[in-house]
């Protein structure tokens, strides 16, 4: 899961803090080459909501007339998703048709719940990411909007059921109090998640090395397990992931 923040990739910490990595192209070539099962790009610049015409979406390095994503999608071979501040079926036609497999929606989505539904019914559910970040606030996990700035008072739990309903394929859980902070997935929150919906649930937060991911996987059934930070920064962090996933018999391509 990369973040992007006025055209680059950030790593963060606590939704908060961003530290400047690298380009954004550069980092789906590298990940091509590890054969990482998808990308979640995730624009986080807060300036102003998502614009595919804004200028903050251009790489200055490439002709003006191709965007970011277009760009990202000329180099990502494998199914692409992204999101960021998306508010209307319009702004999802133009990620669709520059190059995303799939879109994800937060903040805009619980604002206007049936932007979920309008945009399954027009590109089936399965192109639609239901991303949610939250925070554990006396013991129950609550559904955060804004990156993590406005607490809506809703169970994790409620919201999934509701955006399951309103047509939405899949949900990516992000734990905003681990963000960053390499401490372990928040395995008992994730485990109820996933055992609350139909549909598959991506979780990130928290990954510190690769056993962290055995430990997800193994106590929970969660079909997709991300990461940002730690695959930024350790050399072949997925492929390694990946090998001691396979080594302790856990379903993996």
């Amino acid at each position: 899961m990369l973040y992007i923040k006025n055209g680059l990739i950030v790593r963060s910490e606590d939704f908060s803090y961003h530290q400047l990595i690298g380009n954004i192209v550069n980092e789906a070539h590298r990940y091509n080459e590890w054969n990482v099962d998808e990308l979640i790009y995730i624009d986080i610049s807060r300036d102003e909501v998502y614009d595919a015409n804004r200028d903050d979406h251009k790489i200055s390095s490439f002709n003006s007339h191709e965007s970011m994503l277009e760009a990202i999608a000329a180099t990502c071979f494998m199914p692409l998703c992204f999101g960021g501040g998306i508010r209307t079926i319009e702004q999802i036609d133009y990620l669709i048709k520059n190059g995303a497999d799939k879109i994800t929606l937060n903040t805009g989505a619980y604002e206007n719940p049936a932007l979920i539904r309008e945009a399954a019914e027009k590109y089936g559910s399965q192109a639609v990411v239901l991303s949610i970040d939250y925070k554990v606030i006396d013991g129950v996990p609550k559904v955060f909007t804004n990156f993590g700035t406005t607490n809506t008072e809703v169970s994790l739990f409620d919201w999934m059921k509701e955006a399951e309903g309103h047509g939405a394929g899949e949900f990516f859980i992000n734990a905003i109090d681990r963000d960053g902070k390499a401490s372990g997935y928040d395995i008992a929150n994730i485990g109820k998640a996933v055992e609350s919906t139909q549909i598959p649930v991506v979780a990130c937060g928290g990954a510190g090395d690769m056993y962290d991911f055995l430990d997800l996987a193994s106590e929970t059934k969660v079909s997709g397990i991300a990461a940002g930070n730690w695959f930024h920064f350790v050399e072949r962090s997925y492929p390694r992931a990946k090998q001691l996933l396979k080594k302790n018999g856990i379903n993996v391509r």
